[in-house]
């Protein structure tokens, strides 16, 4: 019986508003069946879903006092412990429906926040999920704590004379705040300066690196597992990764990247965390190239692959050259025909399509770079040093020369052309 109890932490009503004057936050069938995907991942159980239609929101109530009573009664009759909003509600409307409701009202972003804290593992994503929550709890404290309308004065007797030195508990509550924000950016400034000292690391290296991204639950760990044979959990949940994942993959024979998986983005997603996230996202505008994960199965594939692109565009890397990738082809009914040169159909899962997408991959990256065998004379084994620093040296035999069969960059073969083997000067774009 105590695992039942276990298994749900909450048995939650849903309420949405549709309304014309909320525009992206507006709630519709689609968008209530994802935060139901959302109480699912967060642990919880789903047991009622209502859907308001209003010209505009109540600035008390949001949905009106009788909508409210409509959810009351729901609440009750199916034992709920707790109402989820589908729309951004403010500090003042979450006090007033935690009260008329008699369960705790939280919106999609503090449901959000919440699986965010349950799933980051490692310290950047804790970090960052942390700060969010600062974030977002700033703006909230009067609405989630009565306590702290109380003045912390010095005679405690109430208003008169209690305005002398001290402070209303949210005053105090909110400088703490303060200073914890202030200490876990500096904290994340150090990881983004730890990160920095990495990728150039990588570059130095002159390693591509590969960044998929994508909406939540489009397969994205899936397709780095069959990439790379990374043991990382791709299970149908959302928001199952919230750490970037980074592996080494050999694309070709002539081609390793570094690639990494990212968080997955979502509609609606809280303003904080897009901000506490930069630290991992920032991973993508130094990408040399970014897959972009679509699920082709879903209904709403299309929304979804503009609200990713909009997300890349909002942190600056939509000049990033893009591979469009339809994953879970084997479970797409409908084939829209070639969707441009840029885009390959896949399925992550069984492995159909993958070996098309690296040969994209290697296209994409081609920056010239050749496997040659080189026949140095003994007078120039000198280059020997060039090859092994510039390049990636496979075999050396010593015959009537130094025969070497390496790969090379375009400047390190411009050295080395006059001793490779059956050497043809690459064409120009314009020949």
């Amino acid at each position: 019986m105590e695992q039942s109890t276990e298994k749900k932490r909450d048995y939650a009503v849903l309420v949405g508003l549709r309304s014309p004057v909320l525009h992206d936050d507006s709630a519709d069938e689609e968008s209530l069946a994802e935060l139901a995907a959302l109480v699912d991942t967060a642990g919880g159980q789903v047991v009622g879903t209502i859907l308001q239609g209003r010209d505009k929101p109540d600035p008390h109530s949001f949905i009106g006092e009788g909508k409210v009573e409509e959810v009351k009664r729901m609440v009750d009759e199916e034992s709920a412990t707790m109402v989820i909003f589908d729309n951004e509600l403010s500090p003042s409307q979450i006090r007033v429906l935690t009260e008329l409701t008699g369960v705790q009202v939280i919106d999609r972003s503090g449901l959000i926040l919440d699986i965010f804290a349950q799933r980051a593992r490692t310290r950047e994503g804790c970090l960052q999920v942390e700060l969010a929550q600062y974030q977002y709890l700033l703006p909230r404290l009067i609405g989630m704590w009565t306590h702290l309308e109380r003045q912390a004065g010095t005679s405690g007797k109430g208003p008169i004379g209690s305005k002398g030195p001290g402070e209303t508990q949210l005053e105090t509550d909110r400088r703490h705040i303060h200073r914890k924000i202030d200490k876990l950016k500096a904290e994340l400034e150090e990881v983004r300066r730890v990160r920095n000292t990495q990728r150039q690391r990588r570059m130095k290296n002159e390693i591509p690196v590969v960044a998929i991204v994508g909406y939540t639950n489009a397969g994205k760990s899936t397709l780095l597992n069959a990439l790379t044979g990374a043991a990382i959990p791709a299970n149908d949940r959302l928001f199952d990764t919230l750490d970037t994942t980074t592996r080494l993959l050999t694309v070709s024979d002539t081609l390793d990247v570094v690639i990494s998986d990212t968080v997955g983005f979502i509609r609606k997603l809280p303003h904080q965390l897009v901000e506490a996230f930069k630290a991992t996202l920032e991973e993508l505008e130094y990408a040399d190239l970014l897959l972009h994960v679509i699920d082709a199965s879903h209904p709403q594939w299309q929304i979804q692959q503009r609200i990713v692109d909009e997300l890349i565009a909002e942190l600056g890397a939509e000049h990033i050259p893009c591979i469009r990738v339809y994953n879970k082809s084997d479970l797409a009914f409908t084939e829209e025909g070639k969707r441009g040169e840029n885009a390959v159909s896949i399925s992550a899962r069984t492995g159909e399509g993958v070996t098309a997408l690296l040969a994209m991959i290697d296209r994409k990256l081609d920056k010239g770079t050749r496997r040659v065998t080189i026949h140095l004379p003994y007078d120039r084994v000198g280059l020997l040093d060039s090859l092994y620093r510039d390049g990636k040296v496979e075999r050396v035999t010593y015959n009537d020369t130094v025969d070497v069969v390496a790969v090379c960059p375009p400047r390190l073969l411009g050295q080395v052309k006059d001793y490779v083997e059956g050497w043809q000067r690459p064409k120009e774009d314009w020949e």
